[in-house]
């Protein structure tokens, strides 16, 4: 698993599944630099998300992983930063496929849809996988419309 610093956000639904994730990166010796949540209060998954997407924006971050109850609140927060693309997963082929066809930098977990031990796989076939450029950079390069 990459040890390049990874940001980490949920909403109050995903502490729990997040706090877990965490754990496990750093017992990984992954640098995690968190975003928010930090407590079970209601909050707003938008606030998390826009941290996470200026500071990928900013260089600040390459990658991260975002948790709320589905995952798809944060990803379409997230996505509507230029240099996020966030994509929900519930399952390793796509977080792996996502990677390598869509270079994608933002994972975002569903705490109401996995299990930890289906999100931990998910995270690291996420973490695990590199963007294979060629035919799918050019692709790639079309997903902005700026």
């Amino acid at each position: 698993m990459n040890k390049q610093l990874l940001g980490v956000a949920s909403d109050h639904a995903g502490l729990e599944l997040k706090r877990t994730l965490v754990a496990e990166l750093e017992k990984r010796g992954c640098v995690v630099r968190e975003f928010g949540t930090t407590t079970s209060d209601s909050c707003d998954y938008p606030d998390f998300a826009h941290a996470v997407g200026n500071a990928i924006q900013a260089g600040e971050i390459e990658r991260a992983i975002l948790v709320c109850g589905t995952g798809v609140g944060m990803s379409i927060a997230a996505n509507r930063h230029k240099a996020v693309r966030a994509v929900v997963c519930s399952e390793p082929l796509t977080a792996r496929m996502s990677r390598q066809h869509n270079d994608a930098n933002v994972l975002c977990i569903g705490a109401r849809i996995v299990g930890i031990g289906t999100a931990i796989d998910i995270v690291d076939s996420f973490l695990g996988a590199k963007f294979e450029g060629g035919r799918h950079a050019t692709r790639v390069a079309k997903i902005n419309l700026e």
